[in-house]
C-alpha cells in the first residue's frame, strides 16, 4: 500500500469536516472494525511506487484506553497534517507511510489492537477515524504497547528495509508503564498466531528493532503519568534508553515525532530545536533534549 501521494488540499478539506464535532461524531466506530483488525492479517506492505520511490515505513501507536482518546481525536484533527507535511518538507526521511494503531490491553480490552494500513495520501485520515475509542484498560499499570511490536516485526513488510537496508520508525504513545510479557495466549487471541511460549517485551524490542527505531512518547498529560511520573520514565528507560520521550503537550505529538526522526538521522538537535515556533520548541526541547542518534548493534535471532 502507499502508491498515493499527499494533498495537502485534500488535507484541508478533511480537517475543516471535523471543525466543531464532538470526539465521538469523528470517531463514530463502537466495536472494532474489521478492516483493522489484526486477527489472521499475514502482512501490511510498505512498498515503492512511481509516486513514493524511497518510501520510509512510519508505524504510529496510540493508546485509546481510558482518557487517551484525546491523542487520536487531536492527531485526526490536527496533527496528521503536520507530521506527513513537515516530513515532506524538512526531509528527515523520504516519502513517508504512515500506519497506525490503537492500543488496548491483552488482558481486558476486546480489542486490544487495531491497525490500519500503510497510506501515503489522505488515506491515512480516513483510516484513522475508524480507530474504536474503547477507553478500556486495566488495573495492571500498564497497557499492552508491546502488541505493536509483534505485529511490526513479524506481520509486516517494508521496502525502505528490504530493498536499501534502513529501517523504518516506530513509535508508541501512551501515559503507562511498558508490560513485562506477552502471554502466548493473548498472541493466539489478537494475531492467530500459535506460539510455544510467552516473550518478554525485551525479547519483542529486540526483534523489531531488527527492522525499526523503536520510541516510546510518555504522555505526561495522562493520569497514570501525573501520577507516578519517575516510575513510568524509569521503566521506560530501562528498556528503551534515550528513546523515551517525554511529551508535555499532546496537541505538539506530530512536531515532537517530526523532531525525533530528524534527530535520529543525524540532523543538529539543537538547529531541530529551534527550527520551531516559541512554544513548539519548548514541547520538542523537553522531548528530544537528550536524544542524540544511535549507532546499532547487531542482535541475536530469536526464535518462534
Amino acid at each position: 500500500m502507499g502508491t498515493a501521494r499527499w494533498d495537502p488540499s485534500d488535507w484541508s478539506a478533511y480537517a475543516a469536516s471535523t471543525t466543531g464535532k464532538a470526539t465521538d461524531a469523528v470517531f463514530k466506530a463502537r466495536a472494532i472494525d474489521p478492516e483493522l483488525d489484526p486477527l489472521g492479517v499475514t502482512l501490511r506492505e510498505s512498498r515503492d511506487s512511481d509516486l513514493n520511490p524511497q518510501s520510509t515505513a512510519i508505524v504510529v501507536g496510540l493508546d485509546v484506553t481510558g482518557s487517551m482518546g484525546m491523542i487520536a481525536d487531536t492527531l485526526a484533527r490536527k496533527g496528521l497534517g503536520t507530521l506527513v507535511e513537515e516530513i515532506l518538507a524538512r526531509r528527515p526521511v523520504s516519502d513517508p507511510h504512515i500506519l497506525c494503531m490503537g492500543i488496548g490491553d491483552v488482558l481486558y480490552d476486546r480489542a486490544p489492537l487495531q491497525v490500519t494500513q500503510f497510506e501515503a495520501d489522505i488515506r491515512i485520515a480516513r483510516q484513522l477515524e475508524k480507530l474504536w475509542l474503547e477507553k478500556g484498560g486495566g488495573g495492571n499499570a500498564c497497557e499492552s504497547y508491546n502488541l505493536p511490536w509483534y505485529f511490526a516485526a513479524l506481520h509486516t513488510a517494508i521496502d525502505c528495509f528490504e530493498k536499501r537496508g534502513k529501517k523504518g520508525y516506530l513509535f508508541t504513545v501512551g501515559d503507562e508503564e511498558p508490560p513485562l510479557d506477552l502471554p502466548a495466549a493473548g498472541i493466539a487471541r489478537v494475531f492467530g498466531d500459535r506460539v510455544q511460549r510467552d516473550f518478554s517485551s525485551r525479547e519483542l524490542l529486540t526483534l523489531v528493532s531488527r527492522m525499526y527505531h523503536v520510541f516510546h512518547v510518555i504522555v505526561e498529560e495522562g493520569s497514570h503519568a501525573r501520577h507516578n511520573a519517575r516510575r513510568v520514565r524509569n521503566l521506560w528507560t530501562e528498556l528503551l534508553g534515550q528513546r523515551v520521550i517525554s511529551l508535555s503537550d499532546h496537541t505538539q505529538l506530530a512536531e515532537v515525532i517530526v523532531s525525533a526522526i530528524a534527530v535520529n538521522e543525524g540532523n543538529d538537535r539543537d538547529r531541530v530545536i529551534g527550527s520551531w515556533s516559541k512554544k513548539t520548541a519548548l514541547v520538542v526541547r523537553r522531548a528530544v533534549g537528550g536524544l542524540e542518534p544511535v549507532r546499532e548493534r547487531r542482535t541475536g535471532l530469536i526464535r518462534f
